[in-house]
């Protein structure tokens, strides 16, 4: 079975010789290779144009930086293949993880996205992320960052998925949705897990598939003001989008300590004003935000995930 791999790119010229070498190592088991350009003014194009490659490449040109949910979007929706293999562009993929992917996706009805181990690039001994968790407080935060690579070697369930290593299968981003447009980039990874969530599909890890990311290569830092307000405002939107009012009520107490404790957070690095200006977008815009409609059908669902948002929560306390 092959894949359709979608890549947005944003000036990532730098990255993409590594990029696609790797790929080539598993050329058999990829039938394309879309790469979703968000108005690059360096020459990741004619890179892509004056070389060859052992699969075919298409790319979808953009006049403007659209953000990475919409561009993945792009590629989606232009994708021949059932499996989709959402991958950053500064990465290097080793040889035979696509196979191992698609093996492990491809095993269960129930499984709606597999994620790639990620290692460090700079330091392959190292974890970058092989699954995000969610909590109460509504924190994100990578599992396995900075521990061994030879840790977390089981397949195993995961609340999200990396989207910058991550393959789905199409039909069932036809039933949940896709990435949400608005979210441009951060976080919208987590809104699409917890909406496979709720229709009661799993997300889970494959460490037989290895990814080694550079990571933070289009924005530039781990902490910046533009990331920060983003990031900020979609989390609002996460919560507004997807929970359903008891949970909200239920959940309220936790959310807003969450949120001010990332707010001093951000005040002590220097990024504050701008953690708050996202948090104000967020409340401001969300009635532009699709709610996800509540089905009686999916309540055990929501029970599921109340309680994994519970357990990761004690879990980043006792850490």
């Amino acid at each position: 079975m092959k894949v359709s791999v979608v890549t947005p790119n944003y000036n990532g010229e730098k990255f993409l010789k590594t990029f696609f070498a790797s790929l080539n190592d598993d050329f058999e088991y990829i039938g394309e290779v879309i790469i979703v350009d968000n108005g690059s003014s360096d020459n990741s194009l004619d890179f892509i144009k004056n070389n060859s490659f052992n699969f075919p490449v298409r790319i979808i040109e953009n006049s403007e930086n659209l953000g990475f949910s919409p561009a993945v979007n792009q590629g989606i929706r232009e994708a021949k293949y059932e499996y989709i293999f959402s991958l950053n562009n500064d990465t290097e993929v080793k040889e035979g993880s696509i196979k191992a992917l698609v093996d492990l996706i491809s095993s269960d009805d129930k499984i709606f996205s597999a994620q790639a181990k990620m290692l460090q690039y700079s330091n392959k001994d190292l974890i970058d992320d092989v699954g995000d968790e969610y909590n109460l407080l509504a924190w994100t935060k990578k599992r396995g960052e900075n521990h061994k690579s030879t840790e977390f070697s089981e397949v195993c369930e995961i609340f999200s998925a990396c989207a910058g290593a991550a393959m789905y299968k199409k039909s069932l981003l036809g039933k949940v949705g896709m990435f949400d447009d608005n979210f441009f980039a951060y976080m919208e990874d987590v809104d699409l897990a917890v909406r496979s969530r709720i229709n009661g599909y799993k997300n889970v890890l494959c460490p037989n598939a290895i990814v080694y990311h550079i990571g933070s290569a289009t924005s530039g830092s781990r902490y910046n003001e533009f990331k920060v307000k983003l990031a900020a405002r979609n989390n609002i939107w996460v919560v507004y989008k997807n929970l359903p009012i008891p949970l909200k009520i239920a959940n309220f107490i936790f959310l807003f300590l969450g949120f001010l404790i990332k707010y001093v957070f951000f005040i002590k690095k220097g990024f504050g004003s701008a953690y708050l200006a996202g948090i104000r977008e967020g409340l401001s815009t969300r009635g532009k935000i699709k709610k996800v409609k509540f089905k009686s059908s999916n309540a055990k669902n929501y029970f599921k995930i109340e309680y994994r948002l519970i357990i990761n929560t004690f879990k980043f306390i006792k850490k």
